[in-house]
């Protein structure tokens, strides 16, 4: 407890005489909120009667966004009403299949104080584990690179899940 209280002392001191900035970075990615167009965060390959949603950010590792959550639920919809289409196949491009979710982005919509449309998001995404889990024709995830909380989430539900040897996790 006393080295808490000399850290917390020590820090006061510091930020009081402007040695350590006022304001922290979470990453490295920028701050800036990036705005992805929907159409690009997840591509989609067709094949005879399955279709392959690919999640396509990978230089934040495939982090899920509100646009990626609501892509998907719009495919997953229009997919499960095509009788054409016999299967689902979900997958992340690059060393990643999902980081998650995005929360550098929800940080900053909580930092301007945009309350609503993290509620969006966080609605978008749990409704997608819900769709994803109560579809009505196989989903295959293919879980390639890294995975964790929110890409877990939306892999689990399906029908089946398949790891390869390059999956990591941050389960211990």
């Amino acid at each position: 407890m006393q080295s808490f209280k000399s850290t917390s002392i020590l820090r006061r001191f510091l930020q009081k005489s402007r040695l350590v900035s006022q304001s922290r970075s979470f990453c490295g990615v920028s701050s800036h909120v990036i705005i992805d167009e929907p159409e690009s965060t997840v591509l989609v390959e067709g094949k005879a009667s399955s279709r392959t949603g690919i999640l396509n950010r990978p230089h934040v590792l495939n982090a899920i966004n509100y646009s990626i959550g609501s892509r998907l639920m719009k495919l997953y919809k229009s997919w499960e009403d095509d009788p054409d289409i016999g299967f689902v196949v979900l997958k992340g491009n690059d060393r990643a299949f999902s980081a998650g979710g995005d929360i550098v982005s929800l940080y900053n919509l909580l930092k301007q104080g945009n309350f609503q449309d993290c509620k969006e998001f966080c609605w978008t995404m749990y409704s997608l584990v819900y769709v994803i889990g109560s579809y009505l024709k196989p989903h295959v995830a293919l879980l390639n690179g890294v995975t964790m909380g929110g890409g877990a989430g939306i892999s689990i539900p399906g029908t089946f899940r398949v790891a390869t040897e390059k999956t990591e996790n941050t389960w211990p």
